[in-house]
This record gives structure tokens, C-alpha cells and sequence, in this order.
């Protein structure tokens, strides 16, 4: 008698990519990612230094900067996001690797890591006083292009109150009850992208991003606070079980109900 094996399974064991793309978590997972990475940008942080930034990689201030041409300043803040997203998905996949050496897997310690994501939601707030410190790399490379990826690894680095506590959650995404290395990738790369883009669209239309930064300033309390919550309640899924239970959920429909071309 010859049994049949469903397609989704089969294209899951002939290729790696669609076995990462099969895991269900990452339907629910990857948009978090990007969510966290917009809240650090905007968060007290990032955001009031933006300016800075784009001068330091452009190697201008002041009235120079408002003159510039976009591209410079483009190709300045694209080596930027360069450098912390290698720095970002080298740490993700490290991670993971090290959970599954570790034998660090299985429901329980989703659980755990949701708590974990539940503190870090309150760092995010404000909480902990104690963890409201910098923790960075002070060391400045020249300005201008040449530089731009150096401090994009510098910034990458160390530990900030408005950054640490989204990374960590996105890395408790990556890992739990089956860590992979190309899940944490992919998650860290999404992180990367809510939080790097932002600065290439506002490198890409200066003056307007410009009078945007003022306005979303103002907010920039109740950014923390929405962002801090967001973070709080995803621990909550993760530490009573009921986001492993959607994961597996959206998981059995994603691979009986989608086919994909891969």
C-alpha cells in the first residue's frame, strides 16, 4: 500500500528555505519584528539623534546638510543600516546556535523567555532604573561614507534602554521551543528593517523628515508607553502558552491550506 505525502511536506524537506517559511511562528513573528524596530527608531534613543547621525555619515552639519544632494546622503545611511544589521543578524543566529547546543528548546522555555520579554517591556517604560544606562562603544570612526559602516557596527553594539529590550524580544521570538538559525535571521533582519528604514526615508526627503521628527517628538511618551505594552502583553502570549498554541494554529493552516512555489 503506498501512502501519499502531501506536497507542503515533501517541497519542507527538499528545501531549507521553505522549511523556515513553513514554521507558522514566522507569520505571527516577522511583523512584530518590523513593529519593534520602528518603536526603537522612534524612541528617545534613536530618534532626537537622527540629525547627528545623517551628518556624522555624511560628514556635513548644519547648513551644509540641508544643501546636500540625496544621494550622498543615501549612500551614507544605507552603510549605516549595513553595519547594525550585521551586527543585529550575527547576533540572532548566535544566539539561536547557542540555544540549540544548549538543548535550550521546548515549550517551557517559551515560557520563560516570554517572562524575560515581559521585563524588558518595562525597561522599555522606564523600569528598572538600573538598566537605564548606555552601555556603548565610544570609539568614533572618521565621518563621512567612509565611516558610516563602522558606526553602523558601534551603534549595533553595547546596550541602550530604547533598543536592548525590542532586540531581546525579537530574540526570544527567534529562539523558544525550536530555535533555528535562519528563523533568527530572518526575524533579526526584519527588526533591522522597521528600525533602518525610517532613516533612509527620512535621508531621502531631508527636509521633510525633518519637520516629521518634531512632530512625532511630542509623542514620544506615549510611543514608549504603547511600545513598552506591546512588548508586555507579547510576553504574556508567550509565558501562558497561548502564542505556542497560535503558532501551532496558523501553522497546520499555513501548510495544509498554502502551496508555495518553492
Amino acid at each position: 500500500m503506498l501512502l501519499s505525502v502531501p506536497t507542503s511536506i515533501v517541497a519542507e524537506a527538499a528545501n531549507p528555505f521553505a522549511s523556515t517559511v513553513l514554521d507558522g511562528s514566522l507569520l505571527l513573528a516577522v511583523p512584530i519584528a518590523i513593529l519593534a524596530g520602528l518603536v526603537s527608531f522612534l524612541s528617545p534613543c534613536v530618534l532626537p539623534l537622527v540629525p547627528g547621525y545623517l551628518g556624522y555619515v555624511t560628514g556635513l552639519t548644519g547648513v551644509d546638510l540641508n544643501k546636500q544632494a540625496r544621494g550622498r546622503m543615501t549612500w551614507g545611511i544605507s552603510l549605516f543600516i549595513l553595519g547594525f544589521t550585521a551586527v543585529f543578524m550575527l547576533t540572532g543566529v548566535l544566539f539561536a546556535q547557542l540555544s540549540i547546543w544548549l538543548r535550550f528548546q521546548g515549550d517551557w522555555v517559551t515560557r520563560i523567555l516570554g517572562l524575560l520579554v515581559i521585563i524588558m517591556g518595562i525597561v522599555f517604560m522606564g523600569g528598572f532604573r538600573f538598566m537605564q544606562r548606555d552601555m556603548k562603544v565610544h570609539a568614533r570612526p572618521a565621518a563621512g561614507l567612509w565611516g558610516a559602516p563602522i558606526l553602523g557596527i558601534t551603534f549595533g553594539l553595547g546596550w541602550a534602554p530604547c533598543i536592548g529590550p525590542t532586540l531581546a524580544a525579537v530574540l526570544a521570538l527567534s529562539s523558544g521551543a525550536n530555535p533555528q538559525p535562519e528563523k533568527a535571521a530572518l526575524l533579526t533582519f526584519a527588526y533591522c528593517m522597521g528600525l533602518g528604514v525610517p532613516f533612509l526615508l527620512i535621508a531621502l526627503a531631508f527636509r521633510r523628515g525633518m519637520g516629521a521628527l518634531k512632530a512625532v517628538r511630542k509623542h514620544q511618551v506615549l510611543l514608549m508607553r504603547l511600545g513598552g505594552g506591546m512588548m508586555i502583553v507579547l510576553g504574556i502570549l508567550m509565558a501562558t502558552g497561548l502564542w505556542g498554541t497560535w503558532v501551532t494554529q496558523l501553522q497546520d493552516w499555513f501548510a495544509n491550506e498554502v502551496r508555495l512555489p518553492i
